[in-house]
């Protein structure tokens, strides 16, 4: 059921007078899955672009695919199209400044965000993680891919990274836009020009959206908002997918509560391919309670996995930048979309029951007898898994 009366309409009346931002309806997702499908999606709609582009980044990196992207961005400013870049300092800082050189020179315009300074310590902590893309005002994308050939393929070795991104048309394009816009606005550069026309959104799909931006900033933030009321409105079921699973204490009682009044809560995260050990490491010392509470953990089996996906009962999910640590949920910039949809919502649940089938459950058993030194580490994480 999808009307009024149904159990999407009841989550989005939650969340929006939870969070005060308005869901748009009318909207149209396409769900891609892995580099094979993000990067030609987006890349069609830069190489189709005849009026603006807005590219908000954390990670672009090295690769064929960081050439061909800085080529594609660099030809559509050639042709006239107004390209406005913007790139984290930190998150981008692997990135070959020629590629930079070459879109400035192309005329695109290029910005850093927070670049860090001596002094200036509490900016270069709290950085944009958001990952939007904005064409003509008229298609966007988010999600958790990032420019670098680690994203490529398919997921099916080390090499290529699992991630999930979202195309979407409709009304919550503008919400996205703004999102990008209030990062750029930081580096000095107007909030728009004669370029923008702020065209009246068509509705081409049947899906309802919310798009949540939370800014760099310490405490609590949009972002927890959502997630935490997600975890509290579940009455049947939580798959959280996430790069990175550091919760504060929290969100491991809103996953407790959950498992509590019978809610089937699973999460998924990297296993044995993670990117970043020492956040593997933390998130390992919440394992045993999690695991004696009920909640099932996985760990993904062959490649790192990136994508940053919550669903919940069947009926609503989010997607975007943030992952369920306490960085994404109290420190970044983050930007996300919570989708009222139900067939949405099964695509992301689909993909979740296949990403299974390649993983590993963490048996409680198992997790106790874990090695002394094991434990040790778990312990000096929590020193700073705020920071994670």
């Amino acid at each position: 059921m999808t009307g009024r009366d149904g159990p999407s309409h009841q989550f989005r009346r939650a969340m929006e007078g939870l969070l005060g931002v308005p869901a748009t309806e009318g909207n149209r997702i396409e769900v891609l899955r892995n580099g094979d499908q993000i990067f030609p999606s987006m890349l069609t709609a830069i190489r189709e672009a005849t009026e603006t582009i807005d590219f908000a980044t954390y990670v672009y990196w090295t690769g064929d695919i960081a050439v061909e992207f800085a080529e594609s961005l660099s030809e559509r400013a050639r042709a006239g199209v107004r390209v406005r870049i913007l790139l984290d300092a930190v998150g981008a800082h692997l990135m070959n400044r020629d590629l930079v050189d070459s879109m400035a020179q192309a005329g695109c315009q290029v910005e850093f965000f927070r670049p860090p300074t001596t002094w200036k310590v509490w900016e270069t902590n709290q950085r944009t993680h958001r990952k939007v893309l904005i064409c003509d005002e008229d298609v966007a994308f988010t999600g958790g891919v990032g420019i670098a050939a680690e994203w490529c393929g398919d997921a099916r070795n080390p090499d290529e990274w699992r991630e999930t991104h979202v195309r979407l048309r409709g009304p919550a394009v503008d919400g996205l836009r703004s999102a990008f816009v209030s990062n750029w606005a930081e580096t000095g550069q107007p909030l728009f020009d004669e370029r923008d026309r702020f065209p009246e959104q068509p509705q081409p799909g049947g899906a309802t959206v919310q798009v949540v931006k939370s800014p760099a900033q310490t405490g609590w933030t949009d972002m927890g908002t959502a997630m935490s009321a997600l975890l509290m409105l579940a009455q049947r079921s939580i798959s959280i997918t996430t790069a990175y699973f550091v919760p504060d204490d929290r969100f491991i009682g809103l996953l407790r509560d959950a498992v509590g009044r019978g809610v089937q809560v699973d999460v998924l995260m990297p296993g044995e391919h993670a990117d970043k050990r020492i956040v593997q490491i933390a998130a390992e010392a919440n394992y045993e309670e999690l695991i004696e509470a009920g909640v099932r953990i996985h760990r993904f089996g062959p490649t790192m996995i990136h994508a940053k996906v919550v669903t919940v009962d069947a009926t609503v999910a989010t997607i975007g930048s943030a992952n369920f640590d306490q960085r994404s949920l109290g420190i970044n910039e983050e930007a996300n979309v919570v989708i009222f949809d139900e067939a949405t919502t099964a695509i992301f649940d689909a993909q979740f029951a296949d990403d299974l089938t390649r993983s590993e459950q963490v048996s409680n058993g198992r997790w106790q007898d874990r090695g002394v030194a094991q434990k040790a580490k778990e312990k000096v994480t929590d020193l700073f898994d705020s920071q994670l």
